[in-house]
């Protein structure tokens, strides 16, 4: 069982940066492929990024292409989700996911989810 606690949501201004960080617990975090996800109010979870367990394979969605990056450090068993340039539509609750299958910007394909980590932007 892999537990996922996310960190570093919060409040920022549009055009500002936030950091989110994912902690899985276990010791094979680095076999894990990684995601994150996100929903606002009233509207369905999403896919934002993925990176594969070596962190030599990343995927974004179109909506944050060239302002988020995701990166992971396996052994400080972390994935991080670097946000800059933040816009008032990426307010949202962020999730952070695991899968063992394979890289997939499917939410159905990962096996394990975080609690999620608020973050807001104001305009």
């Amino acid at each position: 069982q892999v537990q996922l606690v996310e960190s570093g949501g919060g409040l920022v201004q549009a055009g500002g940066s936030l950091r989110l960080s994912c902690a899985p617990s276990g010791r094979t975090f680095s076999t894990y492929h990684m995601g994150w996800f996100r929903q606002a109010p009233g509207k369905e979870r999403e896919f934002v990024a993925a990176i594969n367990w070596s962190g030599g394979l990343t995927h974004y969605a179109d909506s944050v292409k060239g302002r988020f990056t995701i990166s992971r450090d396996n052994a400080k068993n972390t994935v991080y989700l670097q946000m800059n340039s933040l816009k008032p539509e990426d307010t949202a609750v962020y999730y952070c996911a695991a899968t063992t299958t394979y890289l997939s910007i499917a939410a159905t394909l990962y096996d394990y989810w975080g609690q999620g980590t608020q973050v807001t932007v104001s305009s």
